[in-house]
């Protein structure tokens, strides 16, 4: 999948959704204990060179306006990977990620991988060092400009002749129209429209009815840096005080210190300001420096509700076309789907809505509507098989795979990065494996830095759970791999109860556990 700021790999997808749960969730509502202490995410580990080469995944974020000459993109790295790295593991000709070189994954922390794995970047390839074996992600690196216009010689010619046809065009056809008009007896039968298109009324449940009520209350995101690299991606309004809601990786260049605005359909610019973000969960609220009273936020929906096959419209600016409309379906739900956040250090989780509207760089952060207009997804990441890389003069498109994180989760987090400013995390408190594997998350022997593999007096330890068990199933989505239970976690609150089934000595056990909490992304 492509994003629009540099990072780093994207771990391995599985191959198929988790099944889903027979009776759909209640909304997302807000979460308790926000100040509960948590494990920090870990820093994703630089990757070998040499890894194997598959599909590129990348965030749909900004598209690059503020990137240098070499496209703004991180330096590729050596070393030793991190303790309680964030690697998503590399499973070769897997869509939902990109990947970086091959090498075994290591042990995450609670509720986080960890250990050696493949890094790359949204869309740059990754530096040297152990990981999991996977594509390699690249960034996108601008836009293509365009054709020079002929100055000189026939191309002046052939703009001459255009000229003078029209010209003679238009002298026939008011000749003609002066004719037609003397020798009009009255048995015309030509119709004409009682209104001019731009006058028409268009029905709420069309497309262009939702657009017309939409449009108006997303906004362009320009991010700047303090050393002046950046990109544009999208957001939406979320209330009436201002706050704007979007991907994290959007804005992760402005986070210290550096320069937001946000620009509406008609024009109007507003300096904004970094709320909070979650990078974790790859999304972020701005504020508008004052704001208008006459903000509009838009309706969200009920992403537990949407089925496959339901229309989809999304809203961005791709490549920088601000306000651009495109439509689709929804493809699949509860896809896990793992990236970099854009800053090199951390990976982001989610069970995804995956549709096939036209996603690109710079629909980052925009609103995936449904038929009635209501919010069901912020668009975030989409695959890609274009070999644009850093500096290049091509780019990553979209080829009808683009990922939403559902707006039930978005909705608690934002609400809490509104109240507290940090994201809340739901936790089991064990370390599990991020080796290839469809058989479920295996929880390590030894922990992230040395730590337990078990989380004392945790969730986990308090329900049984021991270091070799493998989990297979939470509640009744199937997990299949360490990346996809921690994104089928954080579609929880903390103190959810949840079912863990997993697998010890050849038997398959169930039990139930409370969900805790962790606050904050480090």
């Amino acid at each position: 999948m492509s994003t629009e700021n540099e990072g780093t790999a994207v771990p391995p997808a599985p191959s198929a959704p988790p099944v889903p749960v027979d009776a759909p969730a209640a909304s997302a509502t807000q979460a308790s204990d926000a100040g509960a202490p948590t494990t920090p995410v870990p820093p994703v580990p630089p990757t070998t060179p040499g890894g194997a080469q598959g599909p590129e995944l990348v965030h749909a974020g900004p598209g690059p306006s503020y990137a240098s000459a070499e496209g703004g993109a991180p330096q590729q790295g050596a070393g030793a990977a991190p303790e309680g790295g964030w690697p998503p593991p590399q499973v070769p000709g897997t869509p939902p990620y990109g990947g970086g070189a091959e090498g075994a994954g290591g042990a995450g922390g609670y509720d986080a991988p960890g250990g050696a794995g493949a890094t790359g970047g949204y869309d740059a390839p990754g530096g040297a060092g152990a990981g999991g074996a996977g594509p390699t992600g690249v960034w996108g690196a601008g836009y293509q400009q365009p054709a020079p216009k002929p100055k000189n010689g026939r191309g002046g010619l052939v703009a001459a002749v255009l000229v003078a046809a029209l010209v003679a065009g238009g002298l026939g056809g008011g000749l003609g129209y002066t004719l037609a008009k003397d020798n009009d007896n009255g048995s015309s039968t030509t119709v004409s429209a009682s209104d001019s298109g731009g006058s028409v009324k268009r029905d709420a449940g069309t497309v262009a009815g939702v657009a017309q009520r939409a449009l108006p209350s997303t906004v362009t995101i320009e991010a700047e840096s303090t050393n002046g690299e950046g990109g544009t991606g999208t957001g939406f309004v979320f209330d009436k005080q201002g706050h704007i809601v979007t991907n994290n990786h959007v804005v992760a260049d402005a986070v210290d210190g550096g320069k937001l605005t946000a620009t509406f359909p008609d024009g109007k610019k507003y300096d904004a300001e970094v709320v909070g973000h979650a990078q974790g969960y790859d999304v972020a609220v701005i504020k508008l420096k004052n704001a208008p009273n006459d903000l509009r936020p838009l309706t969200l929906g009920n992403s537990d509700q949407v089925a496959v096959g339901d229309s989809t419209i999304a809203i961005g600016a791709p490549f920088g076309l601000s306000n651009t409309v495109t439509t689709g379906i929804i493809s699949a739900k509860n896809r896990p789907v793992a990236s970099s956040d854009g800053s090199g250090s951390n990976a982001s989780y989610m069970s995804a809505l995956q549709t096939d509207a036209s996603i690109n760089p710079g629909n980052s952060g925009g609103p995936l509507l449904d038929a009635q207009g209501n919010v069901i997804g912020i668009n975030s990441a989409i695959q890609s098989t274009g070999s644009g890389g850093l500096g290049g003069t091509s780019q990553s498109g979209s080829i009808g795979l683009g990922f939403a994180i559902p707006i039930n989760q978005a909705k608690y987090v934002a609400q809490q990065l509104i109240q507290t400013g940090k994201p809340v995390y739901a936790k089991i408190g064990a370390s599990v494996s991020l080796e290839d594997s469809s058989g479920g998350a295996k929880i390590t022997t030894e922990g992230a830095g040395g730590s337990a593999p078990v989380e004392a007096g945790g969730p986990a330890a308090k329900a049984g759970l021991k270091p070799g068990d493998v989990i297979t199933k939470l509640d009744d989505s199937v997990i299949d791999s360490g990346p996809t239970l921690i994104g089928e976690i954080w579609t929880h609150k903390p103190g959810d109860q949840v079912k863990i089934t997993y697998e010890r000595d050849g038997k398959t056990h169930t039990v139930s556990l409370t969900l805790g909490s962790r606050t904050g992304d480090s």
